[in-house]
């Protein structure tokens, strides 16, 4: 059984394509984690069959974390993805179909590897991608092209990683502890587009930027240390 966490703070607009557009019978369960909206996220997401974890302590990590302790008992595998249809929903398939043959305890869907649409990745924060997987890569030796929010891990391995990170670290967390732990990883393309609905609560500032970037840095830091 596979689980699909989507954390959302105010994307009443877009949540209710993202969840349209999901393949069908892929998930045994849907979680959307509403992280404190107000403008009806939540009532747009039970409206279209999802299952609503409210958590009201903001950060992307805190509502990550949320969803997680709502996980039926029989699940194995849980999958995450953005609610503002930059991502595309029809690549968790693809993500799904290589995890299910068993060689791999993680799996990160790459926007590099999947060339990005022009304008949907800033400058920013393709610096911080590069600059976060170049240390992961000289300190553990494992290689990553992206941070991306799209992936999918098994239940044991999000055991051993003991994620703590509730707010923008919450990404590179994962991937520098499961190098740090020597889990069997890789990456698949999937496909990235500019957002049209909604407002980006990190990329579309200057200083949300900066700041998701320096704890990028700082997560990595502390993973090492």
């Amino acid at each position: 059984m596979y689980a699909l966490i989507i954390p959302a703070l105010n994307e009443a607009e877009s949540i209710g394509l993202v969840l349209n557009r999901l393949p069908s019978g892929l998930f045994s369960q849907v979680i959307v984690v509403d992280n404190g909206s107000d403008d009806g996220t939540a009532e747009v997401a039970q409206a279209t069959g999802a299952q609503v974890v409210r958590e009201a302590r903001r950060g992307y990590g805190q509502a990550c974390l949320a969803g997680l302790a709502h996980l039926a008992p029989k699940v194995q595998a849980i999958a995450f993805m953005d609610a503002d249809l930059s991502d595309d929903p029809s690549d968790l398939e693809q993500l799904v179909r290589l995890f299910a043959d068993g060689q791999w305890d993680m799996i990160i869907g790459s926007r590099v590897l999947g060339n990005p649409e022009a304008g949907s990745v800033t400058p920013l924060q393709r610096f911080g991608n590069w600059l976060a997987t170049l240390l992961i890569r000289k300190i553990w030796h494992v290689s990553f092209t992206d941070l991306g929010p799209m992936r999918i891990l098994s239940r044991q391995a999000l055991a051993r990683l003991n994620l703590q990170d509730r707010d923008f670290g919450w990404n590179v967390e994962m991937q520098a502890k499961a190098a740090r732990l020597k889990l069997r990883v890789t990456e698949a393309p999937v496909k990235y587009f500019r957002r049209r609905l909604g407002k980006s609560k990190i990329s579309g500032t200057l200083w949300g930027s900066l700041r998701a970037g320096v704890k990028i840095l700082l997560t990595v830091y502390r993973c090492w240390r």
